[in-house]
């Protein structure tokens, strides 16, 4: 049943786009599934008719889109928890959506979110934004913020959060040539596109300051076996430095069976419980400081509050625990 006249509905932005109504619901609810042109088309018709999604919205509540790999990486939804936080103080409601990871895509652009234009602004993390996300984005007048991403310069369009990981890296070279260490092995997922620069990449340079770097790619911690140690052995590398921390406990466990005497020291990256209970050094990453200040940000946007387009860095610090002094460490201390 059409809706009364004056209202726009589902039935108009379908007749204006050319679709059926089912695309344009599928288009809100699974964008992955319908064509970019489509998704596009669609997005268009809705903004031209002013159409929006309020069914279930708090009455004069901002609306806020969120984008990013949480289910590939843990650390997202600690970014999350921070929104989530800052979110009981204010009239917010935050829409998660779930992506691929961008290392892990031959084109990690993201094109499908901009489809529900009942969003008032737009948070991206980990993956950056395509051009079609960015011309919905823009007709549709929704601000976004990036968080964990260095986009290119075409296509920033609103303020950038970043936690420092070229210095998290320095600071884990530095700590190393404390050590007495003058290579070490970076295990890291691959990375199939260039087309984006990663935070392991920033990570490589900062620790390539101090020491030597060997980079050994895997698809994942289950895939951590003693081709890894050997990858070290050949390199004359005398530590192991994970891109993040479930990789680094897939190492520590991988030598579990090795005399206490050969195990490589080993640094994750990120911190929390895991790293905490296995004894690991690792990088800090203040997550969920990086989250509420990225839905801040947003929420000053949408406001009107707040015009910038400045990065906010916020700092990573190196925690020392057991992992980095195991074995046989070739200097002092």
């Amino acid at each position: 049943m059409r809706a009364r006249p004056g209202r726009v509905t589902i039935y108009d932005v379908a007749a204006r786009a050319g679709v059926s109504i089912s695309t344009v619901s599928l288009a809100v609810s699974a964008p992955h599934r319908v064509r970019p042109e489509t998704r596009e088309r669609i997005v268009a018709a809705a903004t031209a008719l002013g159409y929006r999604m309020t069914q279930g919205r708090r009455i004069g509540a901002s609306r806020i889109a969120v984008a990013a790999p949480f289910t590939s990486y843990p650390s997202y939804l600690r970014r999350l928890s921070g929104m989530l936080r800052r979110a009981r103080d204010v009239a917010v409601d935050i829409i998660p959506y779930d992506l691929d990871s961008a290392a892990a895509a031959d084109e990690p652009l993201l094109d499908v979110l901009p489809a529900r234009t009942d969003a008032s602004g737009l948070i991206v993390m980990g993956v950056p934004l395509g051009g079609a996300a960015r011309r919905a984005s823009r007709a549709a007048r929704i601000p976004v913020v990036y968080v964990d991403v260095v986009p290119a310069k075409g296509a920033v369009g609103g303020p950038v959060v970043l936690v420092d990981d070229r210095d998290g890296g320095e600071q884990i070279g530095r700590h190393l040539v404390e050590l007495g260490h003058r290579t070490a092995l970076f295990v890291h997922e691959p990375q199939r596109s260039p087309a984006y620069v990663s935070a392991g990449m920033l990570r490589i340079e900062g620790l390539q300051r101090h020491v030597s770097v060997v980079p050994t790619a895997v698809d994942g911690p289950a895939e951590i076996d003693q081709r890894v140690l050997q990858a070290a052995r050949d390199a004359g590398a005398t530590a192991v430095v994970a891109n993040h921390d479930r990789f680094a406990a897939a190492v520590l466990e991988l030598q579990r069976s090795r005399p206490e005497s050969e195990r490589l020291p080993v640094i994750g990256y990120d911190d929390g419980e895991l790293a905490e209970g296995l004894g690991l050094t690792t990088v800090r990453q203040p997550f969920e400081e990086s989250g509420r200040t990225a839905l801040e940000l947003a929420l000053g946007l949408v406001a009107g509050t707040s015009g910038s387009r400045d990065t906010v860095r916020l700092a990573p610090t190196l925690v020392e625990r057991a992992s980095s002094l195991r074995g046989v460490t070739p200097g002092r201390r």
